[in-house]
């Protein structure tokens, strides 16, 4: 929680930052009283909730009472309405938005962070079918590839980092190594599919091989991020002193936010971030080992955790590669990070989620350590016994 609160309070302070206009007029009751901080706000009552939420009931159920059932209706449900006249929105050439009144919201986030439960769910109710080929693999992973296909016509990143995320799961939870090499190749004909009919994508394939080629074209992106982190040297150019963000470098407050830390705070600076998701595995880890000495029982409560620990290092993981020139450009945000409203809420929410399997495992050995204590020593003397001498058992 602590490393999530200190996340989302660099993600207040850089977003501010990055939107800076030459006007340069930011005040600290501007930045406290602001949309981000507000979110930050809500960010954290959100992981709060999810620390109180009896985990292991979200893979219970039967039938149409099970909550990961309606879990995968909904998020399938939002993300076909997305492509609906009057109720998808468009930005930045791509329908990822569904607005509502004055609020709007991404539909792939909640598929995102949702299919966790659903598959975690799907493992516990089958564990005895789950080292089949059919039902316990290709079954769940069928319907996930539908999801990241209605998801990847505007949102290609976050349909691969879906897949990888249900692929690690179903490894996790029992399928044999060598499945997901048959997958493999639909899965890569499926994304050579969508590169081939977007031209978009295609460009940003060359810019990755070699930017430098079209430099004020498809390479301009990229080079301006590198621009960016090189300019900020080992200490950075102080908060608030970056050149790039002046219009030099496109969505510097999102997808790009990590470049202008870069050049703000520094490869210290940089260092620091990479360093708090380090921390956040191995605090997530640690939950997850915890759980397994602790309750040996709640396997969805770990497979859920394994499944939202992925998704937050994956996700930061493919976002650092891009920002970096290590990947094609994708439009994946930073967690907790990158100016966001779905994704701060839904990222601590689920985070809230392994704050409540921690809260399992104390009381779980609360538990053991009483009944320990309750129960007679064999070799202490008994006073209802003649002489003070304990009977033998």
């Amino acid at each position: 929680m602590l490393i999530a609160a200190c996340l989302l309070v660099l993600g207040v302070v850089m977003v501010h930052s990055a939107s800076m206009d030459l006007s340069g007029e930011t005040t600290l009751s501007g930045v406290l009283l602001s949309r981000p901080a507000a979110l930050a706000v809500a960010a954290f009552a959100c992981m709060l909730v999810g620390a109180c939420v009896p985990v292991e009931r979200l893979g219970g159920g039967r039938g149409w009472s099970r909550p990961a059932l309606w879990i995968l209706l909904a998020a399938a449900a939002l993300v076909l309405a997305v492509y609906i006249p009057g109720v998808g929105r468009e930005a930045n050439g791509a329908r990822r938005w569904i607005q509502v009144g004055p609020l709007g919201f991404q539909p792939s986030e909640i598929a995102k962070w949702g299919l966790p439960i659903v598959i975690a769910a799907y493992a516990v109710a089958n564990a005895a079918r789950i080292r089949e080929f059919l039902r316990g693999f290709a079954a769940p992973l069928s319907i996930v590839a539908v999801l990241c296909a209605v998801i990847a016509v505007s949102d290609l990143g976050t349909a691969v980092l879906i897949m990888l995320v249900a692929l690690a799961m179903l490894i996790a939870c029992g399928a044999r190594l060598t499945w997901p090499l048959v997958a493999a190749p639909l899965i890569g004909a499926g994304i050579a599919l969508m590169v081939a009919v977007s031209p978009y994508r295609r460009n940003r394939i060359l810019a990755y091989l070699d930017p430098f080629q079209d430099q004020a074209g498809i390479g301009y992106h990229i080079i301006q991020s590198m621009a960016a982190l090189n300019g900020g040297g080992l200490a950075g150019r102080g908060l608030g002193n970056s050149v790039q963000k002046f219009g030099y470098l496109p969505e510097s407050n999102t997808d790009f936010i990590f470049a202008i830390i870069g050049e703000e705070l520094g490869v210290i600076g940089a260092a620091m971030v990479v360093l708090l998701y380090l921390g956040l595995a191995i605090a997530g880890f640690s939950v997850i080992r915890r759980s397994i000495r602790a309750c040996p029982d709640a396997v969805f409560s770990r497979q859920l955790a394994l499944g939202i620990l992925m998704t937050v290092l994956l996700q930061a993981a493919i976002n650092l590669s891009v920002v970096t020139g290590l990947a094609p450009t994708k439009g994946i945000a930073l967690p907790l990070v990158s100016h966001g409203g779905t994704g701060w809420l839904l990222t601590a929410l689920s985070l809230g989620f392994l704050v409540s399997i921690d809260r399992a495992s104390d009381r779980a050995e609360a538990k053991r350590a009483l009944r320990t204590d309750d129960s007679p020593a064999l070799d202490s003397p008994s006073l209802d016994s003649p002489g003070g001498v304990a009977p033998v058992a």
